[in-house]
């Protein structure tokens, strides 16, 4: 099956190899892991200089917390967090800068103070105005599967067949954005891990991300401390990292493309590793003196 391509800054990227690292840069008081970190500007923009020190290849910045049972924000609150960061970290860096909101207002702003991706957990639909500005602006999308909001989306949610009902999902959102005139190249998909999810979901998704492969498109996985791993492994959510690491490295094997992650550095480098072994490439010799 050929490789998906993503257009990004007028040019063409194909998944031919290494999966993209997507560094969570959360300029929030609440949000679930990192909440209230990195709310201050220097510390956040010292932050995102940081996860690209450690491998990041796009820098994913959000001012609204989606843990469970959260409540909004006003766009200008979320303006106020994450637009001034945007603009400096454009200026330290050319690296990719994705901009994590479903607001049409705050992702205008932070397109024009130097963003490149729409990150929109509601894929499109919680702003009738955001299709519309990814068409005109021409910048890639990411659609990500969620029951409900943040506020709901663990409140008894269930499926019959959640492989099913995510593709059939996708084909939607797809056909959705191809009507505002988004490009097919322009689709990122996000299964959505941990949002409407039970513990048995999320681990049938990761072990199955191959199913959405015939979409044609690339697929992120955020796995990153989520409560899932908590579950399996008791524990409290700064110390999820090994889980992090298992769960990000099976994703990438099951067909992930991109991984977002609070802690890049120790997931790079367990991809790094995994993926050699799976290209079977011969490794240099080590000296025995």
């Amino acid at each position: 099956m050929k490789r998906p391509i993503l257009r990004l800054r007028n040019k063409h990227i194909r998944f031919d190899r290494a999966a993209w690292i997507m560094g969570v840069l959360n300029a929030t008081p609440d949000s679930f892991s990192d909440g209230g970190f990195y709310l201050e500007r220097e510390s956040a923009v010292e932050q995102g200089l940081e996860l690209l020190r450690q491998g990041a290849d796009i820098l994913d910045i959000g001012g609204e917390s989606s843990r469970p049972g959260s409540d909004p924000v006003s766009a200008d609150e979320e303006m106020k967090r994450v637009i001034p960061v945007i603009r400096r970290l454009r200026n330290e860096t050319d690296a990719p800068i994705s901009i994590d909101t479903v607001k049409a207002e705050v992702a205008a702003a932070a397109l024009d103070a130097g963003a490149d991706i729409i990150n929109d957990i509601s894929a499109l639909r919680a702003d009738p105005h955001m299709g519309e500005l990814a068409a005109r602006k021409g910048v890639p999308v990411v659609l990500m599967h969620m029951r409900g909001t943040p506020k709901t989306m663990q409140m008894f949610p269930s499926y019959n067949d959640v492989l099913g009902e995510i593709k059939d999902f996708f084909r939607e959102r797809m056909a959705a954005a191809a009507d505002f005139g988004i490009a097919e190249e322009s689709l990122i998909l996000d299964p959505g891990i941990g949002f409407g999810k039970r513990l048995e979901d999320n681990l049938h998704l990761i072990n199955h991300l191959d199913s959405f492969a015939d979409l044609g498109r690339p697929i992120l996985v955020g796995v990153s401390r989520k409560s899932f791993l908590g579950a399996i492994l008791d524990l409290p959510v700064d110390e999820r990292l090994e889980g992090t690491i298992a769960a990000s490295l099976l994703s990438r094997m099951k067909g992930a493309h991109l991984i977002r992650v609070h802690d890049v550095a120790p997931v790079k480098r367990a991809l790094q590793v995994a993926e050699r072994i799976l290209q079977e490439e011969t490794l240099p010799a080590v000296g025995m003196g």
